[in-house]
């Protein structure tokens, strides 16, 4: 080899030589260079990031669920409480076509129940979460302890505790009481800042969901220390959940309990009973009705059919819908006439076999007339052509007014409105813009119109809450109340909730006179029988066709005791042909003596 090329072969080895040391040093430079980016990216830029994860991996927090509050009548007894239930669930995620056959098998025999429903359950895909089914829901406590014995060889299954609610009295007052229901999605992302959980239930109804932010209380909890294996180390803190607060209604169960036997028989209707001094409803029912219970389980189809699906519409309260008044809106009538000064107190009218307005004779229900009479009487024999001679000539303003002077066509207040119809008395401005369903202008008022209102029929539709808060201004001596379920401390009497009806003295005398000669020697004459036992009443019948197109509606309105205005019970029976009298005044009778006894016969 040429000296020369040596020379170059021993360069290039020192060379190599030279640049491993450094192409190492740079090598692990970089490796360093890295790591610090790496750790300051964790460290700093992500620091509270991955702080707050770590605290999430070795910190547990176990809510505990509050204790909602109970709802009482006025005595104190419990109308809605908790209890304890007990339900089958599995885990899906845990078994395979083959275990759940045996598990549902060996499920079935222990708690006897078929392997059906057990499979309809399984097999429900609306329900629960993809991790959790129900399948059983309140167990009785033989079956939990059959489960107990056997648990360790039903490997998916298990048995869940919680508190529900239950109604002791089942459908006692069940459209004011309410229900709760699990909280949906949608009001799970609008109340989740309100402290709201998945598993949460929620007011739905009536009394629970108008008073849901006080009967729900506040979650507590227990924050654990858990390793990585998911051992328990130590208790950080616990924080235990505020129960809700019992709210005391006015309801009386023994009235209630009247009100619903009374009706029981009914294929629908309602009975309100209310303090006309202040606005406490004493008993408020509906008919037909529903178990409460229901609600705190899962909800079968069949179940769900007959509540959502029925034709009978049981979740309906008749008690604030609105249907057709007949001869109960008579007194609203009487008013117009004399508060326009075109009929005053003394006017007299002669009553014919029929009346004709427009192209329709509108009829005297005796098909006679009654001859000349004056207010308190054709109140007492309810004489339709008397009505329609003020009404007409009154005209569709004055009874608009003395409608609204008494809170019909508006929502009476209570705190349940949410489930409150509005009602309706029709007049001419209404039927100018439409009725609520045609053009303007294409829906004139005319005369038969009027004659109609007169007698409550046709174009007046009134709730039995808003009647039984009219006839209170009767019997209280001319104030609107505010009708309610729950006192809550308030002063009920004072001017805020007690407002003067803008009626002359002798307009509600005249009234009151001849409510009271109804019962004495009219229509309601029945209520005298065994009178020995009530107080002197005074009220109102009526028969109402259903606008509608349904069979008539039986009505009663009245109070007791004519002097001193202490109740007022309105009866309805919803498409029951045969009068007020024979119907819904019996009904009333019923409410009126059990009031009695408990007032006066202590």
């Amino acid at each position: 080899m040429k000296k020369k090329e040596k020379l170059y072969l021993s360069s290039k080895k020192h060379v190599g030589a030279f640049n491993q040391p450094l192409i190492f040093f740079l090598f692990v430079c970089l490796i360093f260079v890295g790591a610090g980016a790496r750790l300051f990216w964790l460290q700093i830029i992500n620091g509270s990031y991955y702080k707050k994860l770590s605290e999430e991996n070795r910190i547990k927090v176990i809510a505990n669920p509050p204790i909602r509050g109970r709802l009482l009548d006025r005595n104190g007894v419990v109308l809605a409480d908790n209890k304890l239930s007990y339900s089958l669930s599995i885990q899906p995620r845990l078994l395979t076509n083959s275990t759940w056959f045996d598990l549902r098998k060996s499920l079935s025999d222990l708690l006897n129940v078929s392997t059906d429903q057990l499979e309809i359950a399984f097999n429900r895909s609306n329900f629960d979460t993809p991790y959790k089914k129900v399948l059983l829901t309140d167990l009785s406590v033989e079956q939990v302890i059959r489960f107990k014995e056997q648990e360790n060889n039903l490997h998916g299954a298990q048995i869940d505790i919680a508190l529900v609610r239950h109604y002791p009295y089942k459908s006692l007052a069940a459209h004011a009481l309410g229900y709760t229901q699990l909280i949906s999605q949608n009001e799970l992302s609008r109340l989740s800042e309100k402290g709201y959980k998945s598993s949460d239930r929620i007011g739905r109804k009536g009394i629970e969901a108008a008073f849901e932010s006080k009967l729900r209380g506040n979650w507590g909890g227990e924050m654990l220390e858990i390793d990585s294996i998911g051992t328990v180390q130590r208790s950080l803190g616990v924080k235990l959940p505020k129960a809700g607060k019992d709210i005391k209604l006015t309801l009386d169960l023994d009235l209630q309990l009247t009100a619903e036997k009374a009706l029981s028989d009914k294929v629908a209707g309602a009975i309100v009973a209310i303090d006309p001094r202040t606005g406490a409803i004493r008993a408020i029912a509906s008919q037909p009705t529903f178990d409460l219970n229901i609600f705190s389980q899962t909800l079968t189809n069949k179940q769900y059919g007959n509540l959502f699906l029925s034709s009978n519409l049981p979740l309906l309260s008749r008690a604030f819908n609105a249907y057709d008044p007949g001869s109960t809106w008579k007194p609203i009538t009487a008013i117009a006439g004399m508060e326009s000064g075109k009929f005053p107190a003394s006017q007299k009218l002669n009553t014919f076999p029929c009346i004709t307005y427009g192209s329709h004779c509108f009829p005297e229900y005796n098909k006679r007339g009654f001859g000349r009479i004056g207010y308190e009487d054709a109140l007492r024999v309810s004489s339709n052509t008397f009505f329609y001679q003020v009404g007409v000539g009154s005209g569709s303003k004055a009874l608009y007014d003395a409608a609204t002077k008494l809170g019909f066509d508006n929502y009476t207040g209570i705190e349940t409105f949410l489930d409150e119809n509005k009602g309706l008395v029709g007049n001419k401005k209404w039927a100018d813009e439409g009725r609520g369903w045609g053009n303007p202008g294409e829906t004139p008022w005319i005369v038969e119109d009027m004659a109609s209102a007169s007698i409550g029929q046709s174009v007046v539709l009134v709730t039995p809450l808003q009647l039984a808060r009219a006839y209170a201004a009767f019997a209280n001596g001319g104030y609107l109340i505010k009708p309610h379920l729950v006192d809550a401390n308030v002063n009920w009497r004072s001017e805020k909730y007690l407002q003067k009806v803008d009626i002359e003295d002798t307009t509600l005398d005249v009234i009151r006179r001849g409510l009271r000669k109804v019962v004495t020697s009219g229509t309601a004459m029945e209520i005298n029988v065994d009178s020995s036992i009530l107080p002197q009443v005074a009220g109102k019948t009526g028969t109402a066709e259903d606008s509608s197109g349904g069979t008539d509606h039986a009505w009663f309105a009245g109070f007791a005791p004519y002097d001193s205005g202490e109740i007022v019970i309105v009866a309805f029976v919803q498409n029951t042909p045969g009068g007020g009298s024979v119907h819904a005044l019996p009904m009333a009778k019923k409410v009126l003596q059990t009031w009695y006894k408990l007032n006066f016969n202590e």
